[in-house]
């Protein structure tokens, strides 16, 4: 594989990393569970969202470094997460639910009916 194209291919996961993790820290907030599973989710998947979610960020970052300088990487990092907060943004005002495909370990407890 030659170089340019080791590099496509790494900042393609970069970007595809920076996605979901953007969409893990989303699903970890109240609002945004209630927009994609009609209830928010227990504090203990809320947390284990927010650790995934970093922790996609942060496998952005290294891949990132791994295809340039650091200068130019954290350039591209920090656009890179514009990009996808963009994405993740529009993807809850438009079309909530296909957010569910990035945890499908999560069960939200069914609402139960007032009394």
């Amino acid at each position: 594989m030659s170089e340019s194209m080791l590099s496509a291919c790494l900042l393609s996961a970069a970007f595809a990393s920076a996605i979901a993790g953007m969409g893990w820290l989303a699903l970890s907030m109240p609002v945004h569970a209630q927009q994609v599973w009609g209830d928010v989710v227990s504090p203990v998947s809320a947390r284990a969202l927010r650790w995934v979610g970093a922790s996609g960020l942060l496998v952005a970052l290294a891949l990132c470094l791994a295809v340039d300088h650091a200068s130019m990487a954290t350039l591209v990092w920090v656009m890179t997460l514009a990009a996808s907060a963009l994405a993740i943004a529009f993807a809850l005002s438009s079309r909530p639910a296909w957010l569910r495909g990035l945890a499908p370990w999560v069960r939200v407890p069914k609402s139960r009916p007032a009394r």
